[in-house]
């Protein structure tokens, strides 16, 4: 039983240092793309200003304007792609690990109590048939519980 609790306890601390990792890479993904629209926006203001002016100058407005538009989509796809570059799942990967191997083990602990039930079963059910004979089948098991029980409370 304990090493079930204890399974059940590391996988829900995995899920929770999962789920923070995730949480971290989220926010970090967010300040990107909030600085990346800050930037694009003070950007657009102060350098198209400017370079609209400078262009203006040498090519004329509706071909300045353009030079100038496009260079600000170049910068806010670049900001974009920096946050679109944070992945959660390196993080994550042991943790995950750590995770699947005590479900794996609780799984398997959970079968064994499946097979111990079903042969408790079957030994009742043999012991409604053959009461005299079942019970000397049982008595081997029963006395080996008990002494391990009285072994346990000295």
């Amino acid at each position: 039983m304990k090493r079930v609790v204890r399974n059940l306890t590391i996988i829900l601390r995995c899920e929770s240092l999962i789920a923070q990792r995730r949480l971290a890479v989220a926010r970090k993904q967010i300040a990107f793309i909030a600085f990346a629209g800050l930037v694009a926006v003070l950007g657009l203001v102060m350098l198209n200003v400017a370079a609209y002016q400078a262009l203006a100058a040498s090519l004329g407005a509706p071909l300045a304007a353009l030079l100038v538009a496009i260079g600000n989509f170049i910068l806010a796809g670049i900001l974009a792609m920096l946050a679109g570059r944070e992945n959660a799942e390196a993080e994550v990967a042991a943790v995950s690990e750590v995770r699947d191997m005590a479900v794996a083990d609780l799984e398997a602990e959970l079968e064994l109590a499946q097979a111990e039930v079903q042969a408790v079963v079957g030994d009742l059910r043999r012991i409604g048939r053959d009461p005299l004979g079942a019970a000397s089948g049982l008595a081997m098991p029963l006395l080996a519980a008990l002494l391990k029980h009285l072994g346990k409370s000295k």
